[in-house]
């Protein structure tokens, strides 16, 4: 099937559904409508196969060894960076870093990247919609080395001021890190337009990729960023794996952020040569099993066509955003006109944990509260949001769902 026929084809929703066992569980006796997709999105049985089968019958550690268990591990290793690599449109394999999840990916290059070249008086920019492991690891290395952080402002609806971003630039920037999907408003970012603004300045640009790589198609070369950074347990993989992509030319410039094994090619008391990239960045025993089944991940996800499920999230997110807005004492948190499929709101008089608890009673998994982006929640001037995140196995009947249950938490607050 080409890319078009994908594209022309709807999903068929119903289908897709059955490959996902959680999805059949009952919360309170009632089916369990998971709407929490921006926090983890759920996996299909074919990746839990392929977790079960890597446990089960090739399991070793990685590299070095000769015998069958461990060259069948590393050559499935392996093959999961190059689904990496093709998900991504990376140039080369070993621009393609196995961590433990975008959080790790960033702090590898803030302290990777940072550390070595970061000197005070140095400016970083990072944006009003930055979830905080996309602040709080430039901060610790801006403390540490004299920099400075500058800030780029949205407007009221979730918006990143482009005009106010270019002014920002000086002599003195040195790094930008943005987010490409907003994981509090769901906003989609110009990243592309960005980052060619700061490579006009010469300034090296990092993108927090978490919610966009499940949502939207990446191609790093188009983008040219110099760095992204994605999680598997967002993307129908397991938890505590990543990718952290780089311009090899950074990568290998950089120092690595973990010292151990396997990422060194000789040691001695007096010194220590490293590996070539991508293992410079991969010290010790990696998350094997993790890297493998997020390929699988990335094998079911292909295979669907991320153009079709792009175009079922935007159906849901604008079916459930015209539901809301018809609803009296409700209101949207971030409208930016486009987005990818995050609905946060706010109901008068209800506290947001209270809607998330009510809500639960009725089968309804959201995610209520600051969503690690306090510098969003203060810019709109609310402590927290109710936040109705989607993803392509989800339903209108859902949708349905949701607006009912909080009209039934408005009744009860009436």
């Amino acid at each position: 099937m080409s890319a078009r026929d994908k594209l022309a084809t709807p999903l068929d929703v119903g289908a897709l559904r059955r490959d996902f066992p959680i999805l059949s569980l009952k919360i309170k006796d009632k089916p369990l409508i998971f709407l929490d997709n921006a926090a983890s999105s759920q996996m299909p049985q074919a990746v839990i196969d392929r977790w079960v089968k890597y446990r089960s019958a090739q399991h070793a550690n990685i590299h070095r060894a000769v015998h069958y268990l461990s060259e069948t591990a590393t050559a499935e290793y392996e093959k999961a960076r190059l689904k990496v690599q093709a998900f991504i449109n990376a140039k080369e394999s070993r621009e393609c870093i196995f961590t433990s999840g975008t959080t790790d990916g960033i702090n590898l290059v803030a302290q990777g990247y940072g550390r070595k070249f970061f000197k005070a008086g140095d400016e970083i920019i990072l944006t009003t919609l930055e979830h905080h492991s996309n602040i709080v690891p430039w901060q610790m290395v801006a403390d540490e080395r004299g920099a400075k952080i500058r800030v780029v402002p949205i407007n009221d609806r979730g918006e990143l001021l482009v005009e106010d971003y270019r002014k920002l630039f000086n002599a003195n920037t040195k790094f930008v890190a943005m987010t490409h999907v907003s994981n509090a408003l769901g906003t989609i970012t110009p990243v592309r337009e960005m980052i060619a603004i700061a490579h006009e300045h010469g300034v090296p640009v990092l993108v927090d990729g978490a919610q966009a790589a499940p949502h939207l198609k990446v191609d790093v070369q188009d983008l040219d960023c110099d760095f992204y950074a994605f999680s598997g347990h967002k993307l129908c993989g397991p938890t505590g794996i990543g990718v952290l992509y780089g311009k090899a030319a950074l990568l290998e410039k950089m120092q690595p952020f973990k010292g151990g094994g396997d990422m060194i090619l000789s040691v001695t008391f007096e010194k220590t040569t490293y590996a070539p990239i991508p293992a410079k960045f991969e010290a010790g025993t990696p998350p094997i099993g993790e890297a493998i089944t997020l390929g699988a991940a990335i094998d079911y996800l292909t295979a669907i066509g991320i153009d079709r499920v792009v175009a079922h999230e935007t159906d849901l997110l604008d079916y459930a955003t015209d539901q809301l807005n018809r609803m009296p004492g409700v209101r949207l948190i971030g409208t930016a006109e486009k987005k990818a499929a995050v609905l946060s709101f706010a109901l008068d008089g209800v506290h947001p944990h209270d809607v998330g608890s009510l809500l639960n009673d009725d089968g309804v998994a959201i995610r209520t509260g600051h969503h690690c982006a306090q510098p969003v929640m203060q810019r709109f001037k609310v402590p927290a949001t109710s936040r109705a995140s989607f993803a392509f196995y989800n339903t209108m009947d859902e949708v349905d769902a949701l607006v009912a249950s909080i009209g039934r938490v408005q009744k009860l607050f009436a």
